[in-house]
């Protein structure tokens, strides 16, 4: 099958190219640098099936492009699918598959890894040592034994995060309307989201993003929590009401901040835009806060997870080309 592969890097086309090459029928894989879009959209002429990122944008109008070219399958080489216009994807009979699980660990971890670098403000020591300066002003932490950790998302990545913070000593509470059995067993208790707000001394998002979570962390919300709260995003950015937490970061309501996702972050991430002026003031003002740690959605970039969501993406593809849609994971 031929496949218009689109935000693509160098280290997509060596994953994709390395996990085709292993396929008894390879599919032919044209691999494109630009988002999907309303403008590039005409660069799945001849193809069947188009390959999505986390920023491309499948909405109708670009569907109804892509239905006009012949394509039948979006297969997403992510977990999350709230880029795609589903419902007119259905319409107009285009099958949209994901990747479901490839490293839940590797989203986790990073999660883990901005809750101790805040805590500990290992990223201001990293810099002051550079800089000749040992001073530990500024600098004091607090043990995450028996600190309240909230998870709001107890699928796979949650569950891991969760029992990763149990590991800590972490007390650990959380929120989903599928409450995970085994998180239960293990000692986590779920509460109703009015009761985690004040009781979580930090609080990691790990759901996925629709109309009903977006924005769940805002004005509202903030104002229920802990003085001094931290939370981390590893999620989706439009699980956060970006504006309400940077009035949080400035009363102090909101101790720490740990983001691997911004609601904005299309026109930034995954790009080096180090030789261009920040235009996005919203952000620009996140940067400003020493409390706050920004990384370019990076949690799951580990060798493992590039593998298997090669391995999974191409799988789709493959068992879409003969007609096996039951072996697929599909969202429409």
């Amino acid at each position: 099958m031929k496949v218009a592969v689109f935000s693509t890097k160098p280290y997509d086309r060596e994953f994709l190219t390395q996990a085709n090459a292993l396929l008894a029928q390879p599919h032919e894989l044209v691999f494109h640098e630009t988002q999907l879009n309303t403008h590039s959209a005409l660069l799945a002429q001849g193809c069947q099936a188009v390959c999505c990122f986390v920023n491309d944008h499948v909405d109708a109008d670009v569907l109804q492009q892509l239905a006009a070219q012949g394509v039948t399958l979006v297969a997403l080489r992510c977990a999350g699918f709230n880029q795609v216009d589903l419902a007119a994807a259905k319409n107009l009979g285009i099958t949209v598959a994901r990747v479901a699980d490839y490293s839940p660990h590797a989203v986790a971890e990073h999660a883990l890894g901005l809750m101790l670098m805040l805590n500990r403000h290992l990223h201001r020591a990293y810099h002051r040592v550079r800089e000749n300066d040992y001073s530990l002003n500024g600098l004091l932490g607090f043990d995450m034994v028996n600190k309240v950790v909230a998870v709001i998302g107890t699928g796979k990545i949650g569950e891991v995060f969760a029992r990763i913070a149990l590991g800590l000593g972490c007390k650990l509470i959380a929120y989903d309307p599928q409450p995970n059995q085994a998180l239960v067993e293990a000692g986590v208790t779920y509460v109703p989201l009015e009761q985690l707000w004040p009781q979580a001394d930090v609080i990691s998002l790990h759901c996925p993003l629709n109309s009903s979570t977006h924005h769940l962390i805002n004005s509202e919300s903030i104002a229920r929590m802990k003085e001094g709260v931290m939370i981390i995003n590893t999620g989706r950015g439009g699980l956060i009401d970006t504006r309400a937490v940077i009035s949080g970061l400035k009363s102090k309501k909101i101790g720490h901040l740990g983001l691997d996702v911004y609601e904005e972050e299309g026109d930034l991430f995954f790009e080096d835009n180090s030789n261009q002026l920040l235009q996005d003031d919203v952000f620009a003002r996140l940067l400003t806060f020493p409390n706050v740690v920004v990384t370019g959605h990076q949690a799951f970039f580990t060798r493992e997870a590039l593998t298997a969501i090669a391995r999974v993406t191409l799988a789709n593809i493959t068992h879409f080309e003969h007609n096996e849609r039951d072996k697929m994971c599909t969202v429409n």
